[in-house]
């Protein structure tokens, strides 16, 4: 049977769930292999050095640079504290005195007597690596982090901001075709990951935030509302550092888009379990989509039904990405193996799309994303 190779989208209801979590330098790792691990375990900490604080100490009590060493009330690795006395002159017979003050808490790295400056290095920055996702610890990786790996449903959206979050799930809407307003948020959703339906506004979100909703999934979110809520036109770019309080995640596009129905009756079935988001999307060469990780074994080695990818195939569940038809779902119906000429006269592989609403069209392969499942 004639299949063709073409990204997607996983929406799942079991999958072999595989995380790898390192630090951004080498540290300590706090757990082995074999452990059991929850979302909120530390599995690995380090310490980042502080920022650097250079003070022109010469400069300031009136010294030549290379005499700075002859008036330092501390050497190099002393500690000091915001506002100690670093160095000191006099001068006129000690009628006049000049010092010099530490901007901050932490240590002299250097004293330089060419450039009349102190370095100071402020304390180092904790950084701690968590699970993530509750599940098992299948490999360590010496001084920089572990893979953790657990069975459980694993749904994939098209877009996302925010980072890494863990709450329970709840539903705020009985239909994937509603809008999640913000009305529909309720102080009881605090801590929680919220399922809406067609489309999240700037508005919801802000409400979100204030209410401490830890994420919300939805099927749209427009484009004007997003440039409004980061401030700045977001480009080609890697999202998930955003500090917005709030995580989201867009199942199917931009716009008002209604959920699919597979990923929403699936988060149906799943309301009141853990789950794991992150929002983080890249959309250049190196693809990350955010995603929705519910954890339903944690069992080193399990076996999970992933199944061979074997691309787009008679029946394969679809998702236009370009205009016209853009967000629509459907399932291929016919994969011609000759190439066929589009619009612009360009030779291309095609095939044939059934729609949900029963249309048919026929489409270049490059203009739609598979639903894994």
């Amino acid at each position: 049977m004639a299949h063709s190779y073409t990204p997607g989208l996983r929406v799942t209801e079991r999958a072999r769930v595989v995380k790898t979590r390192r630090l951004p330098l080498k540290g300590q790792v706090v757990v082995k292999k074999g452990d059991k691990v929850t979302a909120e375990t530390v599995v690995a900490r380090t310490e980042l050095p502080g920022n650097v604080q250079p003070v022109k100490a010469a400069s300031i009590m009136g010294v030549h640079q290379q005499d700075l060493l002859e008036y330092m009330l501390k050497k190099e690795g002393d500690p000091v504290q915001k506002d100690e006395v670093i160095a000191a002159s006099k001068s006129f017979f000690g009628l006049f005195k000049s010092q010099v003050k530490s901007p901050c808490t932490g240590t002299v790295e250097s004293i330089s007597p060419v450039t009349g400056q102190v370095i100071l290095r402020e304390p180092p920055i904790p950084v701690e690596v968590h699970a993530y996702i509750d599940g098992v610890v299948t490999e360590v990786i010496e001084s920089e982090g572990v893979v953790v790996e657990a069975s459980g449903a694993f749904i994939q959206g098209i877009f996302g901001i925010g980072g890494e979050t863990t709450g329970e799930l709840v539903m705020a809407v009985d239909d994937p075709a509603t809008e999640l307003t913000d009305d529909l948020l309720k102080p009881e959703h605090r801590g929680k990951v919220v399922v809406g339906g067609s489309r999240v506004t700037k508005q919801t979100i802000a409400r979100a935030k204030e209410l401490g909703v830890r994420a919300v999934v939805v099927g749209g979110l427009d484009d004007q509302d997003l440039k409004s809520i980061l401030g700045y036109d977001l480009g080609v770019a890697i999202t998930g550092h955003e500090n917005l309080g709030t995580t989201v995640v867009v199942t199917e596009g931009f716009g008002r888009m209604t959920m699919a129905g597979r990923t929403f009756n699936l988060l149906r079935k799943l309301v009141g379990k853990k789950v794991s988001v992150n929002g983080a999307t890249q959309i250049r060469a190196g693809v990350m989509r955010p995603e929705i990780v519910i954890p339903l074994v944690a069992a080193a080695g399990e076996d999970a039904p992933e199944g061979e990818n074997l691309g787009l195939q008679i029946g394969s569940p679809i998702r236009v990405i370009r205009m016209p038809h853009f967000g629509w779902l459907g399932e291929v119906v016919e994969l011609p193996p000759e190439l066929r000429a589009l619009e612009t006269e360009a030779m291309v592989r095609t095939l044939k799309v059934k729609f949900q609403d029963g249309s048919e069209a026929v489409l270049p392969r490059a203009n739609v994303e598979a639903i894994e499942t």
